[in-house]
């Protein structure tokens, strides 16, 4: 399918700017150390302020957050901890209230092994999940080179396919070359691969019937097996974008893709810019330092204080993803996120922040601002990892708000905090930065107005 059969892209998405909230961590409004859904809406008017378009908030759906909710459980319910239902129906409707609009992320490849869906499936009996997830044939079939596979968790003689940790078994979208020596490996076309594919479609239907405007795609370029080149994982993506540009024109996919000249034409309306797609990415902000959740590029970033860095490294990845999906699609081009560590500010003084941010306000493609870079939170380092963080867990903790207790994030006591705050006497808050002309908060609100 070409590129130029889809609609083009919303109108709303031409001047965006995106905020991205870990909602665990960003505002807290009943006093159980856990940010939450209310907590946002609360802050809202904040956000607005920020001269932010769109929010994408990390998943917000039941899960035992062994992966901190990109294990789900039930893609149609709030988890407890955040919320109702009716506390997300009505932070999309506030949102539009104030132009802004709020995107949830869709893990799409794999569900958690408490999944309602996966149990069934883990069933020695054949029934309707049976062929969801992908699973060997033989429980003691211990290696699948190119895979990894957990054995002996079931009754089901088999083994399943996983794609991150051992709790996220991969969803059934069939493989695009299967293996003929394998008959465990499902075409795209087979019956369990098309209902899973029909399953996405209800999930995504259901939110954007309630208000959302749409969705980042974790792993997006990942779901079909044995797929050279993508071509099967795009056709599904095609097929997804046509649906939507029928019936929900005004909605948006964003991928977690990191190949724009491979997102863009898949159908998606965005694609990030992140390092371990576009390396260029961590040469202009944290070469010194890695920026992938293994921490493996090391060197001189751009954006550096001592100024050392290349901007070529950036930009001949940059440009060559954009001149090949100019008026097609868009490039989002983060500050940070829930999965690179450290935060933006780690060695930089207020003028480098605001170098920085006057750079991905004004490039061609759309910002995207992690809560608390704006103040330029710092990241804590050595921390305890918590849901799967690991090495990232420094970078998702709560925004700090005031100078008060827990940084006015939460009531809570201080050891029943989701993660715990930065503990500097100084640490950066937006009270604070409220009251100085020349803070980051107010030089990033100049920057967000000019781009307007």
């Amino acid at each position: 399918m070409d590129v130029s059969v889809f609609k083009s892209t919303p109108a709303w998405l031409e001047d965006a700017i995106f905020y991205q909230i870990y909602p665990q961590t960003f505002y807290d409004s009943n006093g159980d150390g856990i940010g939450d859904i209310p907590g946002i809406l609360e802050k809202l008017d904040y956000i607005k302020s920020l001269g932010v378009t769109a929010c994408w908030l990390n998943p917000c759906f039941v899960s035992p957050f062994q992966d901190a909710g990109y294990d789900v459980a039930d893609y149609y319910k709030v988890a407890e901890r955040y919320g109702t239902n009716a506390d997300l129906k009505q932070l999309f409707e506030e949102g539009r209230k104030r132009d802004i609009r709020i995107l949830l992320d869709l893990v799409a490849g794999h569900t958690s092994i408490q999944h309602p869906w996966f149990i069934e499936s883990c069933n020695p009996k054949r029934n309707k999940y049976t062929d969801y997830y992908i699973w060997t044939d033989s429980a003691w079939k211990w290696e699948v080179p190119g895979y990894k596979i957990v054995s002996g968790y079931a009754q089901r003689d088999g083994c399943y396919l996983t794609n991150f940790f051992y709790s996220q078994p991969a969803l059934n979208y069939g493989f695009a070359c299967p293996d003929p020596y394998q008959p465990w490996q499902q075409p795209v076309d087979a019956p369990g691969p098309k209902q899973v594919r029909q399953e996405l479609k209800n999930i995504i239907r259901y939110w954007l019937d309630m208000g959302a405007s749409g969705f980042r795609v974790d792993m997006a370029g990942s779901l079909v097996k044995a797929d050279p080149g993508n071509l099967e994982t795009i056709k599904l993506w095609q097929e997804m974008r046509a649906w939507l540009d029928v019936e929900y024109p005004d909605a948006c996919l964003i991928s977690e893709w990191g190949v724009p000249t491979l997102a863009i034409p898949a159908g998606f309306h965005m694609d990030f810019c992140i390092p371990w797609g576009m390396p260029g990415y961590t040469a202009l902000l944290r070469k010194p330092f890695g920026s992938s959740p293994g921490n493996d590029s090391y060197g001189f970033s751009f954006f550096d204080s001592i100024g050392n860095g290349n901007i070529m490294e950036f930009m001949d990845d940059y440009l060559n993803h954009y001149h090949k999906i100019r008026g097609k699609g868009q490039m989002a081009l983060p500050t940070g996120n829930h999965d690179i560590n450290p935060r933006l500010s780690k060695g930089r003084t207020t003028d480098d922040l605001e170098l920085a941010f006057m750079f991905i306000l004004t490039m061609p493609g759309v910002p995207f601002i992690w809560y608390g870079d704006e103040i330029g939170m710092q990241s804590m380092d050595d921390l305890t990892s918590k849901e799967g963080g690991f090495n990232r867990t420094g970078s998702r903790t709560p925004m700090q708000w005031s100078g008060e207790v827990n940084a006015g994030f939460s009531s809570a006591q201080p050891d029943k905090l989701y993660l715990p705050i930065e503990p500097a006497p100084d640490r950066p808050n937006v009270i604070q930065q409220e009251n100085d002309p020349q803070s980051l908060l107010q030089r990033v609100r100049k920057l967000t107005t000019i781009r307007k």
